[in-house]
Order: structure tokens, then sequence, then C-alpha cells
């Protein structure tokens, strides 16, 4: 059995992720730490675990094997380095970090203690992202030209975000480095690594972060990515939309169904899906058990840092921002 710690309920994710901890017969949750001592004592009264007040007594538990990042994203260096050095295992809420400088410190001081860590990104395990793969690899598109996907909910005019997530320090922006990763990383995993990265942010109801955004990926093949992200649309569907030289391909449009049309057909065929794979909590547990890394996961979650880090830079200073210039 993997006992977890469990790092703060900061996260509007994090009591999903601890159901995951729950429901994995293989996982235990075993103590509860937070920066908000109040939320941490309410939480470990409702799951009936200790509540640990300091971190590093967290870490040092012999009774705990790995931990469950939900901190605030400005304190993921911090903890998770912590943990590394301590010798937990760590499962964290994307972004890794919000540089990638702070990234690249994280994962040596992983790799030097030869822990296990995955990074919640749960739209690359769906059926429709393989499938979606599947078409791309069997080179039915032909050389791809365009990946363009948008991910949007209404959270800013509805008032159901929590107000800490339009904090600029704890966050390191809005919509597009919380909700934008998604598109993100499927358009990193749909056309590679762009060259450069060039952002648009707007700020619909005033916030201190981006409440609307749009991030253009620049490839030297002459290739174009698309990434759009908002907290600010009651009614935009998850969509993703991939042309080339031979065809194209459209989901959820507004329906989660894959169409393709290319020279090897005649009008729009549906794509079925098969099944998905299993969410990266359980694959982490799995990981741990048989000594095994997530490479293609932490492959992932690193340019994912990568992208946010250029989005920003370019939304700040109103200029493409190559890739090259991060400092790493």
């Amino acid at each position: 059995m993997i006992r977890i710690g469990k790092i703060s309920y900061w996260h509007v994710h994090a009591e999903e992720y601890t159901q995951q901890v729950l429901d994995n017969p293989h996982s235990e949750l075993a103590a509860i730490w937070d920066e908000d001592p109040v939320r941490g004592e309410q939480k470990a009264a409702q799951y009936g675990v200790p509540f640990i007040a300091d971190l590093d007594e967290l870490l040092q538990r012999e009774d705990i094997d790995a931990v469950v990042v939900d901190a605030p994203t400005n304190l993921h260096h911090e903890v998770m380095v912590k943990a590394a050095r301590a010798g937990k295992h760590i499962f964290t809420e994307k972004v890794i970090a919000p540089t990638l400088q702070e990234v690249n410190e994280i994962m040596n001081e992983v790799a030097k203690a030869g822990v296990r860590m995955a990074v919640s990104l749960p739209r690359l395990y769906e059926a429709y992202t393989l499938a979606i793969q599947e078409v791309l690899d069997s080179g039915r598109l032909g050389k791809l030209t365009e990946a363009r996907v948008r991910l949007s909910h209404n959270g800013a005019i509805a008032g159901w975000l929590p107000a800490h997530f339009y904090s600029k320090e704890q966050c390191g922006g809005g919509a597009m480095i919380d909700l934008g990763c998604h598109p993100m990383y499927l358009v990193r995993l749909f056309l590679g690594m762009p060259e450069q990265v060039s952002a648009v942010f707007g700020y619909v109801t005033g916030k201190e972060v981006e409440d609307n955004a749009v991030v253009i990926l620049g490839y030297g093949s002459g290739a174009v990515g698309i990434v759009e992200a908002g907290f600010v649309n009651a009614r935009s569907p998850f969509s993703v939309e991939i042309h080339g030289t031979e065809g194209s391909l459209l989901f959820g449009l507004p329906q989660e169904k894959i169409l393709v049309s290319s020279s090897e057909g005649s009008g729009w065929d549906e794509v079925e899906a098969g099944d998905r794979l299993p969410i990266a909590f359980d694959q982490w547990i799995t990981h741990i058990q048989e000594g095994k890394e997530l490479n293609l996961n932490l492959e992932i979650a690193r340019d994912l840092t990568s992208l946010m880090e250029a989005a920003n830079l370019s939304a700040q200073e109103h200029r493409a921002v190559r890739i090259n210039e991060l400092k790493g």
C-alpha cells in the first residue's frame, strides 16, 4: 500500500485527486498539510487522517511514501524540491512550476532521489486524443499545417471559481496557465514543440489576470498552432481542429465526434474512438510499484511550462518569444 500525504487543498481539483487516492486499491490517504491551517484541519477531520502543521515534519514521516501536490503554483518549487529530497514520490496538478528553470530544478532533484513523478494531464489519456493521434500517425491528413484547440468555461462571469484563482502571484497567470494548459499540451502533442510563441490576453471582467486568451505557436515547418482559453464563455464547446495538405479533422464542433475529410475518402467520415488510458494518478501508482518512469508525461509537462512561460512573456512584452530565449 502506498501511503499518501496530501499537500494542500488550494486547487479546485484537490477533492478530485483525494478521491483518486481513495479509489485506487493500492493507495491510501495518510496525512494532510495545508498552507491554510484552518482549511487543512477541516479536511483532515473530514477524511479522518492527521493534520500536520509543519510541511517538513510531514515529509520526514516514515509512514508517508508519496505526496499529491495541490498547493498554489508559486509554492510548487519549494514543496516538490523538499519532497524529492525527502524521498517521496510526487503527483502534481499542472503546471509543475511557472518557469522552465524551476521545472528543471525540480526534475533534477527527482532524478537524484530516484523517486517517481507524474503530472495531471488528463486529456492526454482520453479516448478521443488517442484516436486523433492515430489519424495523424496514419498520414491521412498529409503534412500538418495547423492545429487549433479551444477550452473555455464561464467561471469568471458565473462566480464559481475561487477568488485566489485570480491571484497573479499564486497562479502565475489566469485562464491560459490554468485552463489553457489542456489545449496547450494537446497542440504540443499533435505538432511538437514550436520555435516561437505569440500571445494576446484579454481582461473582460477586469481581474488581475487574463480571463480570455489566445496563443499562436510558430513552427519551422510553416505549421501554426492555435491555443484558446477563457473564463468568460458560457457555451463554448471543447474543440479540436487539425488541418493538413491532404485533409482535415474536427472534434467537438459542437458534437463530440471525430470527423475526418481527406483525399482517401469522400465527404466527412466519422472515426470511432476506442478505450481511454488509465488516469495519470493510477499510472503513477503503477509506475511506483514497477519502478518505471512516465517519460511522455514528464516530457510534455516540462514543455508545457516552457510554452506557458513564453506565452506570459509574450503577452507582457507584446512580442513573439522564441523558446530558446528561456533560461533553463
